[in-house]
Formats: C-alpha cells, structure tokens, sequence
C-alpha cells in the first residue's frame, strides 16, 4: 500500500473531474449500467473503447468483466485499480491477516476490548482499512467524498457481497453518501466509538508516483486541504478515540499533539484518546 491510502478531497470540483476523467466499457462490460453511471456523475461516455488508444481524458473510470475500474490512458499505462476484497491483497489479507496484531487495528484498539466498536472511517478511499476492521468484528460507517472514488468502493463492496466468504464481513461495512467532515460537524455527540482518518499527504516528488494506484489516484483525488478542519470534527464526535494514518515521517495534522502513536516501516498511525476503551 501507499504511505497513506487513498482517500477523499476537495482539491478537484466536479467540473475539473470532467476535465480530467471520462467513462468508457470493455466489449464484455455492463454498457448500461457503465452509461448511466456516466449520466449520474455528469462524465462524458465514450462508448467501448480501448484505454491505450485514448489521448483526451488521462483517466477511464472503466467497466469491464470484473467490475468497475479505474485505468490510465495511453500507450504503456498500468492495469485498472479497482476496490477488490475477494481476490488479490485483500482476499490474501482476509484469510491470512494476523488478527488485532495488524498495526491498524492495534491502533483503533481492538488488542484492549471484546466489545464490538462502531468505528467511522472518514476517508474510505477503496475500503481496505475498513475492510480490515470489518474482518476483526466492527460495525464500519465509510464515507468517501469523490464522486470517483465513491463509484468504484461501491462497485467493490457489491461484488464482494455475492462471494460467500466475504458476505459476513460486507454486511459489517456501510458506505454512505457525502462528505464526512459535513456529516460529522451536524452528528450529535458521540457519533462513532472511534473515528478514522487516512487523509491524502501532499507528495511532491516523483518517487511518490512509483505504484499504479498513486499515479492514477494522484490525478482523480489531489490532496486533502481541510485535514485540520477534519481532524477537529472528529475529536468533537468520537468517543473513545480518533486514529489519523500518516506517512512515517510526516508532520501529524495541525492541532492538538496525539496522546501516543503505534508505527509501521512505511506508515504511522497517530493516536487521540478521549476516554478508555471499554474491557
């Protein structure tokens, strides 16, 4: 994974996001359903296409056989990036994890209760933390603001709701609609056990664009520019705790000073207590 995952901004207004991204479908995709996608996010339809001969739009949101994706355009980009939890990383991670010793979960504090914890994770991207929280017991509220990001964890969690083994963990994940900073400053407190927040870090070197979700999230997404504002919400309707993922090395978001901090090689993830944990 990238040092933060793939979240939600409001660096890029809808009409940017036309500028930039279009909708298109493979021969043996759902062309329907592909089109009125493109309706209800006002993107233009292209029709069926292939993503490499494309040169206006940097960026397919793209139906195919295995759901919707996201793809570079032009000759040598990478493969689609899609929310997949069945298969690939996530299917590998869902049998073989490693339980509440996973960093994320230690630092949401599954180690430390029994209680099932609703947990909100404001900045869904494509799910996999939730995914992850989902898989150990928590009820997941998932927002994701870009109206892209948003169609494809969609797409991920319905299609992952037909496979028998990930079904259980699925029915634990809630994706709503909007933005979670709105959300969370009209909730009444508390709104959540604990609040999570991966917000994008600004990047400004090109060894941040090595892998494939980067480059095309990079363009569809930007940065997140409210993180403080985000952050202040949080710790307004959390009840036990927020959780902010960062790159290792990065500043923590502006305000108040985390009460402690669990650390990967790549990531970190700033920890804000409000009260204990119930046993």
């Amino acid at each position: 994974m990238p040092d933060s995952s793939l979240t939600d901004s409001h660096s890029l207004d809808s009409f940017s996001l036309a500028t930039i991204v279009a909708l298109a479908c493979s021969p043996l995709g759902d062309q329907q359903a592909a089109r009125q996608l493109a309706d209800e996010l006002e993107l233009s339809w292209l029709g069926t296409v292939k993503p490499q001969q494309i040169r206006d739009y940097p960026v397919l949101l793209y139906m195919d056989d295995e759901g919707l994706a996201l793809q570079l355009t032009g000759k040598g980009a990478p493969g689609p990036v899609r929310a997949e939890f069945v298969t690939g990383k996530m299917g590998y991670r869902r049998e073989h994890g490693g339980g509440t010793g996973q960093l994320v979960a230690r630092a949401v504090g599954l180690q430390k209760t029994k209680v099932s914890l609703h947990v909100l994770d404001a900045t869904a991207g494509l799910g996999q933390d939730a995914f992850v929280l989902a898989g150990l017991g928590c009820q997941v509220s998932l927002f994701e603001r870009n109206p892209v990001i948003h169609a494809l964890l969609a797409d991920g969690l319905a299609r992952a709701s037909l496979n028998i083994e990930c079904a259980e963990v699925i029915a634990r994940m809630h994706l709503e609609t909007g933005s979670s900073i709105d959300w969370l400053q009209r909730a009444e407190q508390p709104a959540a056990d604990v609040i999570y927040l991966d917000p994008m870090f600004p990047h400004r070197d090109k060894a941040a664009l090595v892998k494939k979700e980067m480059q095309v999230f990079r363009q569809v997404v930007g940065d997140d520019d409210d993180s403080e504002q985000l952050l202040a919400a949080a710790l307004r309707c959390a009840r036990y705790r927020v959780v902010v993922k960062r790159p290792r090395k990065a500043p923590a978001v502006a305000g108040p000073e985390p009460t402690t901090r669990v650390e990967g090689k790549s990531s970190r993830y700033d920890i804000y207590s409000i009260k204990a944990l119930p046993t």
